[in-house]
């Protein structure tokens, strides 16, 4: 199935990836990609000290409301990732990764589009993320996929504390 197809509820990809995904292929988390994609969460700065990536892909793989996307190249190389969960409400993404080599190919866009079309299957109406303050690069990404600001406030408490 071409990538027209799967989003074509939405009316097309609308950022030609249909060559990309003739290129890339995109498939659920396997045991044996711990290391590569891990190495490109570190890479694209989404790793931060109270959050430890091993754990958080297997909190999301021991869920079953959650998978781990990763987008590969013809010679099995991981150059992307997105993490989509949900909470029978509304649907996340997290680690959504491309290789910086590769950005601004439309490779974001896929795995983003892949991640909300497995979302869509389970039934979630919305999907929501958090982009830091600090990475305007991402907010920007976001915003030209259609992602609106939400007029929300983030609350968080640790019910474990983070490892100093």
């Amino acid at each position: 199935m071409g990538c027209a197809q799967r989003h074509a509820d939405r009316g097309g990809c609308r950022g030609g990836c249909g060559e990309l995904s003739r290129n890339v292929r995109i498939r659920p988390y396997r045991a044996g990609d711990l290391e590569a994609v891990t190495a490109l969460w570190h890479t694209c700065g989404l790793v931060v000290p109270y959050n430890d990536p091993k754990q958080d892909i297997a909190f999301c793989r021991e869920s079953a409301h959650g998978e781990v996307f990763v987008g590969e190249d013809k010679q099995g190389r991981v150059i992307a990732t997105a993490m989509a969960g949900h909470d029978g409400h509304r649907g996340w993404l997290y680690y959504v990764a491309v290789a910086p080599r590769l950005r601004k190919d439309g490779l974001g866009r896929l795995i983003v589009h892949h991640a909300e079309a497995w979302l869509k299957g389970l039934g979630v109406r919305k999907v929501q993320l958090l982009v830091r303050p600090t990475n305007l690069a991402a907010a920007t990404f976001y915003e030209r996929l259609g992602y609106e600001r939400s007029p929300v406030a983030v609350l968080q408490r640790w019910l474990t504390p983070p490892k100093a």
